[in-house]
Parts: structure tokens; C-alpha cells; sequence
């Protein structure tokens, strides 16, 4: 089965590219404010329509579309939760949003929802995030997940919810049954020794990376030498030289979540199903 994807809070297409890499999910839809970002959605997903406000984003418009969905994604905003910012918290202006995210699960009840923010929101809201949707009927679970499970040389923790409607899935691991490689999934996940807990203790968050440098978490092999590292930031010099739009890509890129997190996430929904 291949899961119709709503991406909110787009951005450059994360998300989406990192679940249709795991083979089991394809966009139908995507929500994105901001101009850059849809050009450069357009561009790598042309036939895919594009709603420019969650605001007034409803499962009428979608049905009258002609736009199915079986799961939705995104990363609401982060500046209000951020340790960076100003410390609105989960009712700002910004990471406020989060109610319409919400509003939507419960309009159009997919079978997966997947959340990301920063690390932050373990203290700054997550409480009202599993409050929501445990409101409308879905049970989740959550895991910070660092860029460097799957091989960054930075961190860029993040937290990762997953939800789907209560009482379908198990949420004591049983789950993640199956053959090694769908542990390994499990591992990069979840972290060493495989507990059910969120934490930012970088020694279970780097498992995937620190036990196996140069591992290549998604297809079971070696990477090679030359691509064992990844670039800390893209290629991006940040001083003007005629380079078109620099600041907007500087900022996708930043906004950004890691494909490669996506995509395991993605397999280890796709290996739940058939464990």
C-alpha cells in the first residue's frame, strides 16, 4: 500500500522527499506560506498541488480537490519554542500554528501523523501536543532524533512524534518485531537498548553514528570514504556574490529537516505494518 501524503509546513520538500525515498508513502498535497519555498516545491514536484495557508487549509477543500489523504506530516513553526527565540512558547503567534495542525488531524483522521520541532518542545509543549491529540483520538510516540544517527557530524537534534488513532497500534515496541534490519530501524530510532523514553543524552541519541561510523543506516552497507562525512552546511557561502536568492536558500535549508530522519522514520512505519 502506498499512504497519500499531506505535507504542512512544507518548507523545501523534507519531508516528503525523505517518505517517498522509504517507498510507501506519495505526496498528494502541500501547505507552504512561503513564495521561495513553493517555487522550489514546484520544481521538484510539479503535478503536486499547493495551499499557501493551514489557516484556511479544510477537509472540504481537500474532498473538493479531489485531494485523498491517508497521512499527514510537518514541522510546525519553532521560533516561539526555540531556545533562540523569545520564549512565546506553543501559544505564540509562530509555533501557535500547531492548533491548526491539530484542527486537521481531526478533520481528517489519517491512519499516521508525524510531527516535528525542536528539542525544546520537550519542555515548552509537548504536553499540549500529546494533550491534542489524545483529544481527538490518537495516541503517539516521540524520540529525539539527531541529524547525526544518520551520519551528519553535527547534531541538529530534533523532536520526532508519531501518532496514529488510539488503540491501533502497540506502543511497548512490539511493533519494531522482525529481521535485523528492521532493528537497525528501531535503533536509529529509538536509541540504544531500545527504551521507549525522549531524552537529549547525546550517548543514546548518537547510537546509530558512534557505534558504527561511516555506516549506512538506510541500505545495510559501507558508504566510502569520500562520502562518510557530511558537509556541516551546504555549500552556501554567506557573503553576496551574485548568487541569486542566497538568503532565502540559507534559510530553507535551515528551516529544513533532515530527509534521511524522514526516511527512517518512514521504513519503520512501512515495517510495523507487516511485522
Amino acid at each position: 500500500m502506498t499512504y497519500k501524503l499531506l505535507d504542512l509546513f512544507s518548507g523545501i520538500g523534507g519531508f516528503s522527499l525523505g517518505l517517498e525515498r522509504s517507498g510507501g508513502f506519495k505526496t498528494t498535497a502541500f501547505c507552504e506560506i512561503d513564495p521561495y519555498c513553493r517555487r522550489v516545491l514546484r520544481k521538484h514536484w510539479p503535478e503536486v498541488p499547493q495551499y499557501d495557508d493551514i489557516r484556511t487549509l479544510t477537509a472540504e477543500r481537500l474532498a473538493a480537490d479531489g485531494v485523498g489523504v491517508d497521512a499527514i506530516c510537518g514541522g510546525f513553526p519553532c521560533q516561539d519554542i526555540s531556545v533562540a527565540g523569545k520564549g512565546a512558547g506553543i501559544d505564540g503567534e509562530r509555533s501557535g500554528l500547531w492548533a491548526e495542525y491539530a484542527r486537521i488531524i481531526g478533520e481528517l483522521r489519517p491512519r499516521y501523523v508525524i510531527v516535528e520541532n525542536v528539542a525544546a518542545l520537550l519542555g515548552r509543549g509537548l504536553d499540549r501536543v500529546l494533550g491534542d491529540l489524545a483529544e481527538i483520538g490518537y495516541d503517539a510516540e516521540w524520540h529525539c532524533i539527531p541529524a547525526s544517527a544518520v551520519g551528519a557530524p553535527h547534531r541538529r537534534d530534533r523532536l520526532w512524534i508519531m501518532a496514529h488513532p488510539s488503540g491501533e497500534r502497540c506502543a511497548d515496541g512490539r511493533v519494531w518485531r522482525g529481521d535485523s534490519e528492521n532493528r537497525k530501524v528501531r535503533h536509529a530510532i529509538i536509541g540504544n537498548g531500545g527504551q521507549d523514553v525522549a531524552d537529549t543524552d547525546s550517548s543514546r541519541l548518537s547510537f546509530a553514528w558512534s557505534q558504527s561510523p561511516g555506516t549506512d543506516w538506510l541500505n545495510g552497507g559501507r558508504l566510502s570514504a569520500a562520502s562518510r562525512w557530511w558537509a556541516t552546511e551546504p555549500d552556501v557561502g554567506r557573503v553576496a556574490h551574485g548568487v541569486p536568492k542566497r538568503v532565502d536558500r540559507l534559510r530553507a535549508v535551515g528551516n529544513a529537516v533532515v530527509p534521511q530522519v524522514v526516511e527512517l522514520i518512514g521504513r519503520a512505519i512501512l515495517a510495523s505494518e507487516v511485522a
